[in-house]
Formats: structure tokens, C-alpha cells, sequence
């Protein structure tokens, strides 16, 4: 054998290697674009559902206050306490909200 036939004989498994390793780079990249464009969406759902949850809050604050002002809705010691637990757990969420770093979701 000579000298450029060893040397054709080894470029041939280098070229199949270097062409396997950069479609697998390509697969790879395409599926971490997929896996972002994934957890992109899913941080847009939770802050979505933060948000109702929030919006959900205050609609039953805001329904229990104006119970509160019915002169004949005579509301016991039950509607204050769910009001006190409301407000306590809003700033709960709001504080534990604020550490994980999620802040477009705190209001």
C-alpha cells in the first residue's frame, strides 16, 4: 500500500465520525431549543395561574367586605376570621413568591 492509499483509508472513518458527531450537535441543539420553547410556555401557564389565584383572592375579599356592609346579613365571627386568613395567605404566597424569584407574578 502506499502512502495515499493509508491516507484514504483513514480520512474515511474520521469523515463518517466528524459527519455523525455533527448531526448529533444539530439534534442536540434542536432539542434544547424545543425543551426551552417548552419551559418557556410552561413559566407563562404558572404565572397565569398565580394570577388567577390572585385575581380569585380578591374577588372573595372584596364579595365578604361587601357582605359585611348588608345591614341584615348578620355575619358572625367566621367571615372576619376568613378575611384575616385571606389577607395572611395572599402575603404569604406574595413573600414566598418574591423569594423564588418569580416577580413579574407579585403585584
Amino acid at each position: 500500500m502506499t502512502f495515499w492509499e493509508v491516507l484514504a483509508l483513514m480520512g474515511i472513518p474520521s469523515a463518517i465520525t466528524g459527519i455523525a458527531v455533527w448531526l448529533l450537535k444539530r439534534w442536540m441543539a434542536k432539542k434544547d431549543k424545543e425543551r426551552e420553547k417548552r419551559s418557556n410556555v410552561m413559566m407563562q401557564l404558572m404565572i397565569s395561574n398565580i394570577n388567577a389565584t390572585d385575581a380569585a383572592i380578591s374577588l372573595g375579599e372584596a364579595t365578604a367586605r361587601a357582605v359585611q356592609r348588608i345591614p341584615d346579613a348578620h355575619c358572625n365571627g367566621d367571615m372576619h376570621e376568613a378575611l384575616e386568613y385571606s389577607k395572611m395567605t395572599k402575603h404569604e404566597r406574595r413573600d414566598l413568591l418574591q423569594k423564588l424569584g418569580v416577580q413579574s407574578a407579585v403585584s
